[in-house]
């Protein structure tokens, strides 16, 4: 996607072939900055330190760090450790362990002195089917917004709602809600995006808003308990989300605050969808609020907020009087009861363990645990 003009991916190979540049979210958006990685720890610092996120890119950057391992050491050992070291780095998003585990199946019987070209082969393997994965998600996506556009009078715009940042950014390209929202964009259909600003880490209001405005997406920036009085006076006509985990019945856990959109949408009777890839999907567990990890993070995510003061410096500042507690859960869980469908690569599926069976037949092997 764009970048004043100048297309990019959130994450490519250096020119010089032996290192991986990513976009440093971090900076966002008031700094556009490339970061080097050279080292499997680098890879590793960025994914923990949200450097790179979204459960997509989380999955490329891993498979990356992979081949950044294995350029340093490629022994048995090694693949063990690289291993365990990337996994430990996010423990919510599935698609790290997907990366990983594909990532080193491909390495398995191959001697040594191979194994850093079969890494580099693979990570690039994942980038790509991301991007592809992305694009047919972005199609399907586009059959809802086309069917919204055909009841409403020519000209007048579909006000769409989404939260946090589920766009390029959190994959390698084009996003997964964002995906249809890009391509209708594109295609001419008047859209209007509603951006929540996703406290406490404002990846709405720091990444959302900052990739649509330079694509040139009209969108508004809204406070994160806005949405439900969007709803109520007929000021959204879609929510569409991302996921970080989708268990094998359709529970959805996305970054914290999805789930009161999701009630806050049944009980307006709007479509709620969830754009996610297949890798996303956690087929070993059925029970999305018993059985899936949720990440706590650091306090300072909300007692502190950062920004760009006059002068241009960005500092961090305390929004809490001192010495106060701070709970920081970083997802919540959606029961599928509150979702009226997942758009997949593989087109739109009730958010149902027989319909998602149905789809990915070749995935849903052996009963969840």
């Amino acid at each position: 996607m764009n970048v004043d003009g100048v297309p990019y991916r959130s994450i490519w190979v250096n020119d010089d072939g032996i290192s991986i540049d990513v976009i440093d979210q971090t900076r966002l958006p008031h700094e556009f900055r490339i970061l080097n990685l050279r080292t499997l720890e680098d890879a590793r610092d960025a994914i923990s330190n949200m450097v790179v996120r979204g459960a997509p890119l989380i999955g490329a950057t891993a498979a990356y760090g992979f081949y950044l391992a294995m350029l340093r050491d490629a022994a048995n050992a090694a693949i063990d450790s690289a291993y365990e070291s990337l996994y430990a780095a996010r423990p919510t998003a599935v698609n790290l362990r997907w990366a990983l585990d594909r990532t080193r199946a491909s390495l398995a019987g191959l001697e040594p002195d191979e194994r850093a070209a079969c890494a580099l082969e693979t990570a690039r393997d994942i980038a790509e089917l991301d991007v592809d994965i992305n694009q047919q998600i972005g199609r399907h996506g586009l059959q809802l917004i086309n069917n919204i556009a055909a009841h409403k009078a020519p000209g007048e715009v579909i006000n769409i709602l989404t939260h946090c940042n589920a766009g390029w950014l959190a994959t390698v390209d084009w996003g997964t809600a964002t995906a249809p929202i890009y391509m209708a964009f594109n295609s001419g259909i008047p859209i209007h995006v509603w951006v929540d600003e996703t406290r406490p880490r404002n990846q709405g209001a720091s990444l959302t808003a900052w990739e649509l405005g330079h694509h040139g997406v009209p969108h508004s920036l809204i406070a994160d308990n806005t949405g439900g009085h969007l709803m109520q006076h007929g000021q959204v006509d879609l929510c569409l989300v991302g996921s970080d985990r989708t268990t094998r019945s359709g529970d959805v856990c996305n970054k914290i605050g999805t789930y009161l959109k999701a009630l806050a949408a049944k009980d307006n009777a709007l479509p709620f969808y969830v754009c996610l890839p297949s890798s996303t999907i956690d087929w070993t567990i059925h029970d999305g609020l018993n059985q899936v990890p949720i990440e706590q993070r650091d306090g300072s995510e909300v007692s502190q907020i950062t920004g760009r003061l006059p002068d241009g410096r960005i500092e961090s500042v305390s929004i809490v009087p001192p010495g106060t507690r701070v709970a920081n859960y970083a997802f919540d869980v959606t029961p599928a009861r509150l979702v009226t469908g997942l758009i997949t690569e593989r087109g739109i599926v009730a958010a149902s363990e027989s319909a998602l069976t149905r789809a990915f037949p070749e995935q849903a092997t052996g009963p969840a645990v």
